[in-house]
């Protein structure tokens, strides 16, 4: 029996964190093995909020492969693609856009939501009113099965098998309605300043940078802020720093900085040192990994330009039966 076919995608907006190894680089390592998985880098995305400055989206792009492939995703196993190097998603775009009520656009909860949080930013443009419905033409072209979502996306997914059903009622059963997966909940990393990690905030750890940049980063880390002196026993559960040694150090060690914080009996400093220690340590592998195949001259390229044509067929063979049913083919 066949896999079922699972797609998710990133959009290339700056480097990939602390955060997404534990939020979603994890359960991508394990779809891999379990499903036929189809990775995107969907720089067309980048653009809808980007499109002011578009000068990142290709190192970026180059710099998201090299991360996944590090970290472990297969090309061998996982079909790894840009977006932007499979056109008929565009046209996919335009065709759903013909039967797709304006309305159906503007409940989707995220449009209001990010207009209104994301103020240093001009959204008013049509590309980022039309996301949802470009999410739905990255789904349906390469006939995706399964997308796993976070409870907050599944009205996304919801808008799509809506989208697909009024296109196949309209013109025969050609796309697929996709299946939500609730995502596994990936570990909530803090961020430096002990808000979520976050780019934007600018309290991020890097996956790719330098073992000295995280070791001055956490260093500098907010601990439990109600801990003024070494002498004043702390609370592990609130300091953020804590909350990353438990997703990376030896169970024993983090067991005892548990104990000795809320004893007073050791301090924030010490505790600091030992988590740069073990996050550098923890990370190792995969930088070394990656700068092996940053060493070899395009091979991100390579690797997208081998996915791109292994998507081919599937959407050659859709894109030519929505043309036929929709009568704007060659005839």
């Amino acid at each position: 029996m066949s896999k079922k076919r699972v797609l998710t995608g990133y959009r290339p907006t700056g480097r990939l964190t602390l955060g997404h190894w534990f939020g979603n680089l994890m359960n991508m390592l394990a779809l891999q093995d379990d499903y036929e998985a189809y990775y995107f880098v969907a720089d067309w995305h980048a653009l809808t909020s980007d499109w002011a400055d578009t000068s990142g989206i290709r190192k970026y792009t180059e710099e998201m492969v090299l991360d996944w492939i590090a970290a472990g995703i297969d090309p061998a196993k996982a079909t790894i693609y840009r977006q932007s190097d499979v056109p008929e998603v565009a046209e996919l775009t335009m065709y759903l856009s013909m039967v797709t009520p304006v309305t159906w656009l503007e409940r989707v909860p995220s449009y209001k939501e990010q207009r209104e949080q994301i103020t240093e930013k001009d959204l008013s443009n049509t590309g980022f009113f039309m996301y949802p419905l470009m999410q739905a033409a990255d789904i349906t072209i390469v006939q995706g099965d399964i997308v796993p979502v976070g409870e907050d996306q599944l009205p996304h997914l919801e808008l799509t098998r809506e989208i697909a059903r009024r296109f196949n009622n309209a013109y025969g059963g050609l796309l697929k309605e996709p299946q939500a997966m609730i995502a596994k909940e990936g570990a909530r990393v803090p961020g430096t300043d002990g808000r979520k990690m976050s780019k934007s905030y600018g309290n991020a750890i890097f996956l790719s940078e330098t073992e000295e940049e995280t070791t001055k980063k956490v260093m500098g880390m907010m601990t439990d802020p109600a801990r003024k002196l070494k002498t004043d026993p702390g609370d592990p559960d609130i300091c953020p720093l804590h909350q990353i040694h438990k997703l990376v150090g030896d169970a024993a060690d983090v067991a005892e900085f548990d104990r000795c914080c809320r004893s007073a009996e050791c301090g924030c400093v010490m505790h600091k040192r030992k988590l740069a220690e073990d996050l550098n340590g923890y990370l190792r592998a995969f930088r070394e990994r990656r700068a092996e195949l940053a060493a070899t001259p395009g091979y991100a390229w390579e690797v997208l330009a081998e996915g791109a044509a292994r998507v081919r067929p599937a959407v050659d063979e859709l894109m030519g039966n929505v043309r036929r049913a929709m009568h704007v083919d060659a005839g």
